[in-house]
């Protein structure tokens, strides 16, 4: 298995879609299993994980006559504009194949991905997903926030700064680092084993700049009591004018994003009020 620069995994023609399928994971029972794409999130096996704007869920797939495996299927959907945008630019299930691949060629540990699949209008995506392997035991970070005690927290927090630099030290941005892309398993010994998921909002840069280092925090949900502590151990300094600067700046961002958030929350319910004649 390599993860060299340029197109990972196998070209795939299955029935009306095209993708790739990860060489390792490129058998004949697991594309049969692929065919079914439009009810792979629906089937017997299947168990939905989340249903909003996206359909994700968890599915028993078949490698061999004698083998299977767990993964997790994303369908994206899109309409209007959004789904438009696909004639000029890659569409979502594209972009999380190649953010994966991304950072798996740079040690950033993400679930291994298997394939994904995309099935095109006139140029435009009609349906497409993507796949991933299941990490047993695994959890959104923020589960932890809220229940960790005070020593776990701490190291929580220290395992998070040291995974967070060296995704931007080896310039992997995820444009979407929220609490709920951070994938945590906790070992036997109580270590925290740390992925990133959603691969589709990833981006690689050559290098990222301090500013957009700490602007690329502020949607994780680290307790407010924790903040400081969270950026003392991301930077690597103690007090002093460099991390008050730092600090600065990370709180006017954090009060912004929270301010456009909170808009977004009271724009929905004036809508919803709207439509039920209440105001």
């Amino acid at each position: 298995m390599t993860f060299a620069e340029g197109p990972f995994g196998t070209e795939a023609r299955i029935g009306e879609f095209d993708g790739r399928i990860h060489p390792d994971f490129d058998t004949p029972e697991f594309r049969e299993a692929l065919a079914g794409l439009g009810a792979l999130c629906t089937g017997p096996s299947a168990r939905v994980l989340l249903d909003r704007r996206n359909r994700v869920a968890a599915v028993d797939f078949p490698v061999s006559a004698v083998s299977r495996i767990e993964a997790v299927v994303k369908e994206f959907r899109a309409s209007g504009f959004k789904k438009s945008k696909t004639l000029v630019v890659p569409g979502k299930a594209v972009r999380a194949w190649r953010g994966a691949a991304a950072c798996l060629r740079r040690g950033i540990p993400t679930p291994l991905p298997l394939a994904y699949l995309e099935r095109r209008t006139k140029g435009i995506v009609a349906e497409s997903a993507f796949l991933a392997v299941r990490i047993e035991d695994a959890r959104e970070i923020r589960d932890l926030f809220r229940t960790l005690p005070a020593d776990g927290l701490s190291r929580l927090l220290e395992t998070l700064a040291a995974f967070l630099r060296d995704c931007h030290d080896r310039g992997i941005l995820h444009r979407d680092l929220s609490d709920g892309n951070i994938l945590v398993r906790t070992g036997a010994s109580g270590d925290f084993e740390l992925f990133l998921i959603d691969t589709n909002r990833i981006r690689v840069r050559r290098s990222v700049p301090a500013y957009l280092r700490l602007r690329n925090l502020v949607r994780l949900g680290v307790p407010p009591a924790s903040r400081d502590e969270f950026l003392r151990l991301y930077l690597g300094r103690g007090e002093g004018p460099g991390f008050r600067t730092a600090r600065g700046w990370y709180r006017l961002n954090k009060a912004c994003y929270s301010g456009f958030v909170s808009f977004k929350k009271k724009l929905r319910l004036r809508r919803l009020a709207g439509r039920l004649g209440i105001q």
